[in-house]
C-alpha cells in the first residue's frame, strides 16, 4: 500500500496561464477486456475549470464520471487508456504525459481527493508520517520544519490536538477524521487543482458540511478550482458554480448549476432531480404515510429505556452506547433512528435484531419481550424480525448462487420440501422485480441495486413482521435509492410490514418514515412525528442535522 496519493512537488509542469486551470476537449476513454478487446466508456467529455471554481460532475455509478477524473490526474486502472481528446492544465496538454512526467505535476498542481479514506491511508503509518510524505519526496525542507508543517496542516483541516492525532494510526480516527487527513495531504502543496472523487459521500451530513466548508474556505484563500465528482445533486446544488451531468460516459448537459436544477433540458437530469430527495421539493413520499391510522394500530414494536453497555476493560467503567432509548412503531409505519456516526443508532438496531441483550430496559416485539428469551426463544424470534444491511456486495456470500442466498434462511428453518422452497424462491425474487434469469448469478454479477433487492428478498423469504434498515440505501446511487424506497413503500402495502429506518439521511428520512428519534452520543435527544420534527425541531443538535441536509443552500437562478 502506497498511502495518499502525493507527488512531485518541485519539477516543472505546466506554466503560468491566465486561462482555465483544467479543459478537457472531446476527452475518450476505453477500458480493455480479459480478450484485449477495448469498450469505450467515455464519449468525447468536454468541460473546463476557472480559478477558484467548483464544477461539479454528477452521474449514477457507470457514468464515467470517475473514470473522467482519474484520466485527468493519469490515474486510470491499468486496462484503461485515452482513446482521444486533449487534457489541458494551464494550457498544456498532459494527456499523453509518461506516469513518470505525471508525478512532478501531481501534488504541486493538481491533488486528489479519494472516496473511500480507509483505504487510501496506510494502516501501519501513523497519519503525521503519511501527511509529512508529501513533503518529504517532494520538498528540501529539514525534518523539523516539515513536521511543523504537518502540524499546521492538520489544524488548518480543523483536526483538533495535531500533535496527538499525528501520532495515531488510521483505525483510531473517525471517518471525517480521516478525509481531513486526506484533505491535509492534497494542499500541503498548494495544487491549483483539486479533484474531489466522492470525497463526502461516506460521512454524516454535518461532517460534510464541515469538509465542504473546509474546501470552500481553500478555495477563497488561494483560488484553487475544485472538480467535485459526486452522484448527489444536493451537494452540486449547495456548492458548485457549475454542473456537468453524464449518462453513459456522455455530457447530457452542462451549465450553471443553478439554471442546471430550475431548467433541465435533459430527460435523465429531470429524473436525477425528481429522485434526489434534498432537492426535489414538494416531492410525494416514497413510503406512503400512516397517518391517523398509526393511533389505532396495534404496536409492532415497543422499546422501553434501552440501555446497551459494552465492557472496556480490566478494572475500567463499561461504555454505555445507548443511554434510555424509549420509542414504539405502530403496526405497518416507519420509525426512522437518525444520527451520527457514534450516535448509538446502529447499536439499538443490532439490540432490536436479537444480535445482542440489552444491559437494561426492555424491547418487546410481536409481544415477546426479547429480555425473557432463551437461545432457543431468540432463534425463533429472529423469524419475526430481519435486518437489510447498508453494503448488499459484503453481506451477500460471493460463493452463492442468488437462488441459494434467497433460500439459506428456509434450510435453517427447516421450511418444507425443496420444490416448495424453490417456489418460495420464485415468488421473492418476482416481488422485488428481479427476473428469474438472475437466479443462477452470483452476486458480482448484479448491479448494486439488484444486489439490495436480493437482500431484501432474502430478508423476506421467513414472513417477517417487522424489518429492520442499517443504512440500507445510503450506498446506492439517488435513482437506485428511490427505486428501492419505492420498492421497500409497496411491499409495507402489501405485506402490512414495519419497518425501523436507521440512517444518518434526514432527506430520505422526510421522504419514507412516520417517526423518528434522533440520537446524539448514544441519547435520544428528540422523538415525534417527522412532521413536527422536521417543522419545528427542538433541540439544537436536530436543527443542526436538519440545516446540513446538502441542497438547503442552493442558489437560485
Amino acid at each position: 500500500m502506497t498511502g495518499i496519493l502525493t507527488a512531485g512537488a518541485t519539477a516543472a509542469g505546466p506554466g503560468a496561464h491566465t486561462g482555465p486551470v483544467l479543459e478537457l476537449e472531446n476527452l475518450s476513454v476505453s477500458y480493455a477486456d480479459r480478450h484485449g478487446s477495448h469498450r469505450r466508456v467515455v464519449h468525447n467529455v468536454s468541460l473546463n475549470l476557472a480559478p477558484g471554481e467548483v464544477v461539479a460532475l454528477v452521474g449514477e455509478s457507470g457514468s464515467g464520471k470517475s473514470t473522467t477524473a482519474q484520466a485527468v490526474i493519469g490515474l486510470l486502472a491499468g486496462n484503461g487508456r485515452i482513446d482521444g481528446g486533449s487534457i489541458r492544465l494551464n494550457g498544456t496538454d498532459i494527456a499523453g504525459w509518461s506516469q513518470k512526467r505525471l508525478e512532478a505535476i501531481r501534488g504541486a498542481k493538481i491533488s486528489l481527493i479519494p472516496q473511500d479514506p480507509t483505504s487510501s491511508l496506510n494502516p501501519v503509518t501513523t497519519v503525521g508520517m503519511q501527511v509529512e510524505e508529501v513533503l518529504r519526496l517532494h520538498t528540501r525542507l529539514p525534518k523539523a520544519e516539515r513536521r511543523q508543517r504537518v502540524l499546521e496542516l492538520l489544524g488548518r483541516v480543523g483536526i483538533p490536538d495535531p500533535e496527538r492525532r499525528a501520532r495515531q494510526y488510521a483505525h483510531e480516527l473517525s471517518g471525517g477524521m480521516k478525509q481531513r487527513v486526506l484533505i491535509a495531504a492534497a494542499i500541503a502543496l498548494q495544487p491549483q487543482l483539486i479533484i474531489a472523487d466522492e470525497a463526502t459521500s461516506a460521512l454524516d451530513v454535518t461532517v460534510q458540511r464541515r469538509i465542504l466548508d473546509l474546501l470552500d474556505d481553500l478555495r477563497a484563500e488561494s483560488g484553487t478550482a475544485v472538480l467535485f465528482v459526486t452522484h448527489d445533486l444536493g451537494v452540486a446544488a449547495d456548492r458548485a458554480d457549475r454542473t456537468v451531468v453524464l449518462k453513459g460516459g456522455r455530457v447530457q448537459e452542462q451549465g450553471p448549476t443553478a439554471e442546471v436544477l430550475a431548467h433541465p433540458t435533459s430527460s435523465y437530469t429531470r429524473q436525477l432531480i425528481a429522485d434526489a430527495p434534498s432537492i426535489s421539493d414538494g416531492k410525494a413520499r416514497l413510503l406512503p404515510a400512516a397517518g391517523e391510522r398509526a393511533a389505532s394500530r396495534d404496536t409492532a414494536v415497543a422499546v422501553r429505556n434501552l440501555i446497551q453497555e459494552f465492557a472496556t476493560g480490566r478494572n475500567q467503567p463499561a461504555f454505555r452506547a445507548v443511554d434510555g432509548v424509549s420509542f414504539s412503531v405502530p403496526r405497518g409505519t416507519t420509525h426512522a433512528i437518525v444520527g451520527e456516526s457514534g450516535s448509538g443508532k446502529t447499536t439499538t438496531a443490532r439490540a432490536l435484531a436479537g444480535f445482542q441483550r440489552p444491559t437494561a430496559g426492555h424491547i418487546v416485539i410481536g409481544g415477546q419481550d426479547l429480555s425473557e428469551l432463551d437461545a432457543k426463544g431468540l432463534r425463533l424470534f429472529r423469524k419475526h424480525v430481519q435486518l437489510v444491511y447498508q453494503n448488499p456486495f459484503t453481506s451477500l456470500d460471493p460463493r452463492q448462487t442468488i437462488a441459494r442466498i434467497i433460500e439459506e434462511p428456509l434450510l435453517n428453518f427447516n421450511a418444507g420440501p425443496k420444490p416448495g422452497r424453490d417456489a418460495t424462491v420464485r415468488e421473492l425474487l418476482n416481488r422485488v422485480s428481479l427476473p428469474e434469469s438472475l437466479l443462477a448469478k452470483h452476486p458480482r454479477e448484479l448491479s448494486g441495486g439488484q444486489r439490495q433487492r436480493v437482500a431484501i428478498a432474502r430478508a423476506l423469504v421467513l414472513d417477517p413482521e417487522v424489518l429492520i434498515l442499517d443504512e440500507a440505501v445510503s450506498a446506492l446511487d439517488v435513482t437506485v435509492q428511490s427505486q428501492i424506497l419505492a420498492l421497500l413503500g409497496e411491499l409495507q402495502c402489501e405485506l402490512d410490514l414495519s419497518y425501523v429506518f436507521i440512517t444518518h439521511d434526514l432527506a430520505v428520512v422526510r421522504q419514507i418514515a412516520d417517526t423518528v428519534s434522533v440520537m446524539s452520543n448514544g441519547r435520544q435527544v428528540e422523538q415525534g412525528t417527522v412532521d413536527d420534527v422536521f417543522l419545528n425541531p427542538q433541540h439544537s443538535y436536530t436543527r443542526e442535522l436538519i440545516d446540513a441536509i446538502p441542497g438547503n443552500r442552493k442558489a437560485q437562478p
